[in-house]
């Protein structure tokens, strides 16, 4: 099955740490599998309204998310899975302090952030099922839920910092974080959203004889989290054909054409809209899957970024590369 992008910072694609090293075929059995997936995405790239720009002072986040995922499949239709992001950011960003006894005064912050983020709880039903040796088709439904096990601290710095801004300039009505120059904010180094997130989703795989075709839709249904941030729904779309340029009794290698599609609705904070979030991406990019017997999966793909739509200031990814291995016990 094969990977979505990830774009969400926070968290990394839940339902793709999940499946990526499913089977690609798109076929469960049953019993015990244990996955790990890492996911690094520099966000080196500075964009104001979708159009890349030169800031005076360099910004940066480097992304690694490891997700290790244990997984109970009750029959080859029915299973769950608990997915654990472990985080580590790095990264470098330039902005303004507010004070109510003096100036703003201008500031470098460089360091990491590292811990849990917030785990996923995921359920699978296979719905439809059909397979020979000329084809085959699956789908599946997904759905679950994101719980608030990441430190959210950073969301508390980006509310108490708006509250200043607001009382020193005395605005009843406001932009969120509009008082903010940096384009990397405090909502993307924090390592939780401090809120209870419905998970949903669906995947259809087809295959005939050696050629494949490989759709993952995923959606986020977001609600109020620390500081009353609340991050904005979130649809991520991926789909592309793929060829098995090795296919036997024991081992296969697929490599898959994967696009990308991803939409991100804008963050309210105290129940106003941000006009600095939000965006729509489109990638594409190449993805190899290598299956050993029924027991070992293991997945690359690297994702190049078409076009970023996004709103204000933003820093956006540079590239995305994915990987992943799996064992069924």
């Amino acid at each position: 099955m094969g990977a979505l992008g990830l774009c969400v910072r926070v968290s990394g694609c839940d339902l793709c740490a999940i499946y990526n090293a499913s089977d690609s075929k798109g076929q469960f059995g049953s019993g015990f599998l244990l996955a790990v997936s890492e996911q690094y995405i520099p966000y080196n790239n500075q964009q104001w309204d979708g159009e890349p720009v030169k800031p005076a002072n360099r910004e940066y986040l480097n992304s690694s998310i490891t997700h290790l995922v244990p997984t109970y499949n009750f029959s080859p239709r029915l299973g769950i899975s608990l997915n654990l992001p472990v985080v580590d950011y790095s990264f470098q960003r330039s902005d303004l302090r507010y004070s109510l006894t003096s100036l703003p005064v201008r500031f470098t912050e460089k360091g990491t952030e590292t811990g849990l983020g917030d785990m996923a709880l995921v359920g699978r039903w296979t719905v439809f099922q059909t397979k020979t040796m000329d084809y085959g088709v699956a789908l599946n439904l997904l759905g679950g839920l994101q719980m608030p096990t990441g430190d959210p601290s950073r969301l508390r710095d980006e509310a108490e910092q708006d509250r200043v801004f607001v009382s020193i300039f005395q605005l009843t009505a406001h932009d969120p974080l509009g008082h903010s120059t940096s384009y990397l904010h405090q909502h993307d180094l924090a390592l939780g959203s401090g809120s209870w997130d419905g998970i949903m989703g669906a995947t259809l795989n087809a295959r005939w004889r050696r050629w494949f075709v490989n759709t993952q839709i995923q959606y986020y249904l977001r609600t109020e989290g620390e500081a009353t941030f609340q991050y904005g729904n979130e649809l991520l779309v991926s789909t592309g054909p793929g060829y098995y340029l090795l296919s036997g009794h024991r081992s296969t290698l697929s490599l898959r054409a994967n696009a990308s599609y991803e939409s991100m609705a804008k963050d309210t904070l105290f129940g106003i809209k941000s006009d600095l979030t939000g965006e729509m991406a489109w990638y594409l990019g190449p993805q190899f899957v290598f299956t050993w017997h029924d027991h070992f999966v293991a997945n690359a793909q690297v994702d190049v970024p078409m076009r970023i739509a996004n709103h204000g200031l933003q820093t956006v990814p540079e590239y995305r590369i994915v990987g992943g291995v799996s064992w069924r016990f």
